[in-house]
């Protein structure tokens, strides 16, 4: 079957002119099962890592070294004096602990930032945080509260943080006050209208 030849057909050629055919190889393309994995182990990392920068927004950069004998402290704008004194003092009951001792910076980083959400979702106001003094950690000392100084002013549920009295722990520990949730203070304003 001849095709007729018109100036479509001409335009076509000349615009393929320049084309070369694909070269023909003798090898064949073997299946490597184990490269395949590595590849996928690579990807699955990558996401995780990406995952977890976007569900945990407490960042590893910008640390400020805090000296091991400096009290951290931090009081959220229109948070009533007393309310931090009694903070301070170690006078709010303590609802919750968590212990980061012996964790690395990355598994801190996650128990802080997932911890302090169920904490604010519970309801709980008032926890302490064990993190240790860390007098020799590396690369300097306090290097975990330290860290502990910078992740509880980036979490917008802490309203106050102060270093703890020393029958709870001292300079290795540190009191942690919440917000009250929505949720909690719609249970409060259902209790104050029913006396």
């Amino acid at each position: 079957m001849n095709v007729p030849f018109n100036d479509d057909t001409q335009s076509f050629l000349d615009a393929m002119q320049d084309v070369k055919p694909i070269a023909k190889t003798d090898k064949a393309q073997l299946y490597d099962p184990s490269s395949s994995l590595e590849e996928k182990k690579k990807r699955a990392a990558l996401k995780l890592a990406e995952r977890e920068k976007i569900n945990n927004p407490l960042s590893m950069e910008g640390v400020k070294p805090v000296p091991v004998q400096d009290f951290i402290e931090f009081q959220q704008p229109g948070i009533q004096d007393g309310v931090f004194k009694k903070l301070r003092l170690g006078k709010y009951p303590l609802e919750f602990t968590l212990n980061l001792k012996g964790k690395t910076l990355n598994e801190s980083r996650e128990q802080v930032y997932n911890s302090l959400l169920q904490c604010h979702e519970k309801g709980i106001r008032a926890l302490i945080i064990q993190h240790g003094t860390g007098e020799n950690s590396k690369p300097f000392p306090g290097v975990k509260r330290s860290y502990i100084n910078h992740w509880l002013r980036e979490m917008a549920m802490v309203i106050a943080f102060h270093t703890a009295q020393p029958m709870h722990g001292g300079f290795g520990a540190t009191y942690v006050l919440l917000k009250k949730h929505p949720q909690q203070k719609l249970i409060n304003r259902e209790k104050n209208r029913k006396r």
